[in-house]
């Protein structure tokens, strides 16, 4: 059997051609790789180059295990990579839940630039509405968004603050026109919420410049309320950095001052000491704020090249 540092001296040679360049790239005398490449030949009872004054050149048997030996090397770099990993404690795999509508808009574009950086971490990402558990160990990390943080025990960074506006479709816009006061919006379809969904900010604000009206449909989900949206069944609140990017809505109202969201991605206690769980929080907060910046700066472009006012034909935050 060879020793690993006499392959590491064939290899050295083969790309060199020598014995002197090979030892400068390794770092030892020249005398210490001559004798490495003679003890691997002996072992394997080849001769692997042919030695001559103007270096050396690999035989036909050094060219067939050339390919073999920089496999070989690959492995053994493999290895060490692993276990660099396991050293710094970036290696297995994180479970994190959200919305679907989050996940998709926030969280799965960061997991390719992520992934690069730790490709020994395994994401499992675990799209919901229900709120999973995350201090029963049903996922090791959440985004959460909502009006206030609630009071636990589990850690929270806070990721971004959402702005709200009331939407609709531009099919729906052509059909019934867009509110132009508070009172004339209880005269239009309004899509309400169940579950998570009812709680959403906005919702309730709603219903209540509207008189209480009850809502035309009910979705569970902000993915199915941003398309009962944009199918035209109505108007509801939706978040203005999501919304704002499709141009089939349009803003009923400005911004709602009333009403703002905000997100943290939350964990259990002894989860900041988990090094795989701390690099990708330090990671993810960062990304998630830029990539909010561009998109609102994206977003008031589009709305622009359309010929839209992104403030909306009214602001319905104050009476008309």
């Amino acid at each position: 059997m060879f020793d690993w540092n006499d392959l590491k001296a064939f290899l050295a040679v083969a790309r060199s051609g020598s014995t002197l360049a090979a030892s400068k790239a390794l770092r030892v005398n020249q005398t210490t790789v001559a004798r490495r490449v003679e003890s691997l030949e002996a072992s394997l009872g080849l001769k692997l180059f042919e030695r001559g004054q103007t270096g050396s050149r690999l035989t036909e048997a050094g060219r067939d295990l050339l390919v073999e030996a920089e496999r070989v090397e690959q492995a053994s770099l493999a290895f060490s990579s692993r276990a660099a990993s396991h050293q710094r404690g970036l290696e297995g795999s994180l479970r994190i839940t959200c919305t679907e509508i989050v996940g998709n808009s926030m969280l799965t574009p960061a997991l390719a630039e992520f992934h690069q950086l730790h490709p020994e971490i395994q994401i499992d990402v675990i799209l919901s509405d229900r709120m999973l558990d995350i201090e029963a160990g049903e996922a090791d990390l959440a985004v959460r968004t909502g009006e206030a943080m609630p009071v636990s025990d589990l850690l929270s960074r806070k990721l971004i603050d959402y702005d709200f506006a009331l939407y609709c479709s531009r099919d729906y816009a052509r059909r019934k026109g867009v509110p132009a006061s508070l009172d004339a919006l209880g005269a239009h379809d309004l899509i309400g919420g169940e579950g998570s969904t009812g709680d959403l900010p906005g919702m309730a604000w709603m219903f209540q410049q509207a008189g209480g009206k009850p809502p035309v449909v009910r979705s569970n989900t902000m993915t199915s309320l941003m398309h009962a949206v944009t199918a035209g069944i109505g108007i509801a609140p939706l978040p203005s950095i999501v919304a704002d990017a499709n141009l089939d809505l349009v803003r009923c109202t400005g911004l709602i001052a009333e009403v703002q969201a905000h997100s943290w991605i939350i964990m259990r206690r002894e989860g900041r000491d988990l090094p795989r769980i701390r690099a990708f929080v330090d990671f993810l907060v960062p990304y998630v704020q830029r990539d909010a910046k561009a998109r609102l700066g994206n977003n008031r472009r589009l709305r622009q090249q359309a010929g839209d006012n992104d403030e909306g034909p009214v602001d319905l935050s104050s009476p008309a």
